[in-house]
């Protein structure tokens, strides 16, 4: 079981530049946005237009039995948008809004950037909000490991805190169960416990990474990342213990487009110190996992991180890397 293995989870975040989460009560299908209670063309126009512009689209229902009661008086669904990742300056809008069709209205291809204000003046309703929310899978019928791990786990966070946790629609990733994204920081994480959820999101509200997630076990990586980059960073978060989320510029130095298995990332922190790793991905036939419950076995796979050269000032505290 990957739960139970000690594969690292860094790299394995679903690469988003910015997140589209709108709440849709009910069950959802496989294929969430074309099967559930949301009209399928809308839903399918939202998918579309999100992951044409480089984000994510998520369906999301409360776990919170208050929120779902004023929902239903009201009439309204919530949405969260959230961007700003990529220029390190992360940002969370949140509206109850009565058209899911209203979504397209937004600005996709501005939501990478640091200023949300083109998103407030296509829909007026959101505001900005200085929380942070944690969307947990629990989609079953995509895969019943999300729903069985990752429900316990939204149910006893959203006790603790109210509004702030939601159900969500597939994240990627199920070998890595119960999963959850932390907006605004987009930090994708694994193997979540209710402790560990509560802490991510009391974290993110100061945009920081909990210490208790900043290890290769929980910690797949910032979404705005490629994945090898995002191996690389989360490799020099758990070796220096560094959680500030906007403290490192981690950028692809070699290596083609990102997703091939052989890369060179350099990640420089705020202080000017530097490191240049070769990043590359392994595959175990020796050790064969289920990447999801309905999946057969395949060869358990990791991003190998390997220092190549380190530089400059150094303001922080070494910490042996947890792996």
């Amino acid at each position: 079981m990957w739960a139970d293995a000690d594969e690292p989870a860094w790299g394995s975040a679903a690469p988003a530049t910015f997140w589209v989460a709108l709440e849709q009560r009910g069950p959802w299908g496989n294929k969430a946005f074309v099967e559930s209670r949301l009209d399928p063309r809308t839903g399918s126009a939202i998918e579309r237009a999100c992951a044409a512009a480089g984000g994510r689209a998520l369906l999301i229902r409360s776990a919170d039995d208050h929120v779902l009661a004023r929902a239903d008086e009201s009439g309204t669904r919530r949405l969260f948008v959230s961007g700003g990742m990529s220029s390190r300056a992360p940002w969370l809008l949140a509206a109850d809004i009565e058209d899911p069709a209203l979504v397209l209205d937004l600005p996709f291809s501005t939501l990478v950037g640091p200023d949300p204000s083109a998103a407030i003046a296509a829909l007026p309703m959101l505001r900005r909000t200085g929380q942070s929310v944690l969307l947990v899978c629990t989609n079953a019928k995509r895969d019943a490991c999300c729903a069985v791990l990752g429900r316990p786990v939204a149910l006893e966070a959203a006790d603790m805190r109210p509004g702030r946790v939601w159900e969500c629609t597939h994240t990627g990733g199920h070998r890595f169960s119960a999963t959850g994204v932390v907006l605004p920081t987009g930090a994708t994480l694994a193997r979540l416990t209710t402790d560990l959820a509560v802490a991510s999101l009391d974290a993110a509200a100061r945009g920081r990474i909990a210490e208790g997630t900043n290890d290769a076990r929980h910690h797949r990586g910032l979404s705005h990342l490629r994945p090898p980059v995002q191996a690389a960073d989360a490799w020099v978060r758990a070796t220096t213990g560094e959680v500030d989320v906007t403290a490192l510029t981690s950028y692809l130095a070699q290596g083609g487009d990102g997703t091939t298995a052989d890369a060179w990332v350099t990640v420089v922190h705020r202080d000017g110190h530097r490191w240049d790793l070769r990043v590359r991905k392994r595959f175990d036939p020796t050790r064969l996992r289920r990447n999801s419950c309905i999946t057969d076995p395949v060869p358990a796979e990791r991003w190998d991180v390997t220092l190549q050269r380190e530089t400059g000032p150094r303001t922080y505290r070494p910490l042996t890397p947890e792996l």
